[in-house]
């Protein structure tokens, strides 16, 4: 999941190239027209030459469904995943604006400006997961939750530009690379429910994805001022962060544990 994760990379190139297009065609619904091209080369591509599986398993049920949902575990990690993911995701649609109105900027080169942060997010997504392998996937995750927390409180006093740029630089790398470590985690839980799983957390970050900016976006109409969006995005960090080191001190002396005694038997 973290190296075809990186997948979200394209964000890259729609916050780099959309405003450009737009202003040159003076046109937004020429950006979606032109979007449209890539998808139908990929879905003709993927209908010639994907093929199913000889192992693929059964569909699953509803009541399968169901059964992984009753786990609190599951809830739990949709929970890190709205966060990581959603936060990555809400924040590369919402900071062209934030450099726009905040400070000034022209629509493309604020566009630029949120390009490098994205990139931080998408290309250190593995470099999470790869980390996580070394030291372990809470640990990484308490690294980066906290460190994303940080960064969030420090812009949320809107310094200078080159100084809110490195912040979330290092931000946006934090929840990229946190996306990694989440489905690190995620297999060692529900090595049997993996596909459910999958599926169910991927969904909880998309849901994140799509709140944030609609949060970001009514705090500033209602203060009129960036500084409580993104002083809440760092509090919600800090609480996944505690919500982690809760439920890391239970996992010790259970499925952790499990799966963390091959690895010293073995050393």
């Amino acid at each position: 999941m973290g190296i075809a994760g990186a997948g979200n990379s394209g964000t890259v190139i729609a916050t780099l190239f959309a405003n450009r297009i737009a202003q040159h065609f003076g046109s937004w619904e020429i950006v979606f027209g032109l979007a449209m091209i890539p998808m139908i080369i990929v879905f003709i591509y993927f209908s010639i030459f994907a093929k199913n599986s000889p192992n693929r398993p059964a569909p699953k049920t509803m009541a399968q469904y169901a059964s992984v949902l009753k786990q609190r575990d599951a809830w739990v990690f949709c929970a890190f995943y709205c966060v990581t993911f959603g936060g990555f995701v809400g924040l590369a649609n919402y900071l062209t604006i934030f450099f726009n109105a905040q400070y000034g900027l022209s629509a493309v080169h604020a566009a630029d400006i949120a390009t490098i942060c994205v990139i931080a997010g998408s290309f250190f997504r593995p470099v999470g997961g790869y980390l996580a392998d070394k030291i372990g996937g809470t640990r990484m995750l308490m690294y980066l939750y906290g460190g994303a927390g940080a960064m969030l409180i420090c812009v949320s006093f809107l310094p200078p530009l080159a100084i809110v740029v490195s912040l979330l630089f290092v931000g946006m790398m934090c929840l990229g690379a946190g996306n990694g470590s989440v489905f690190q985690l995620v297999p060692q839980r529900f090595s049997n429910e993996i596909g459910l799983v999958t599926g169910i957390v991927g969904a909880a970050g998309g849901l994140g994805g799509y709140a944030l900016p609609l949060i970001l976006g009514n705090l500033y109409k209602s203060t009129g001022s960036y500084t409580p969006g993104f002083i809440v995005l760092g509090v919600v960090a800090f609480c996944a962060l505690g919500l982690l080191t809760m439920m890391q001190s239970k996992w010790r002396t259970s499925w952790l544990k499990q799966t963390t005694a091959p690895l010293r038997e073995s050393a």
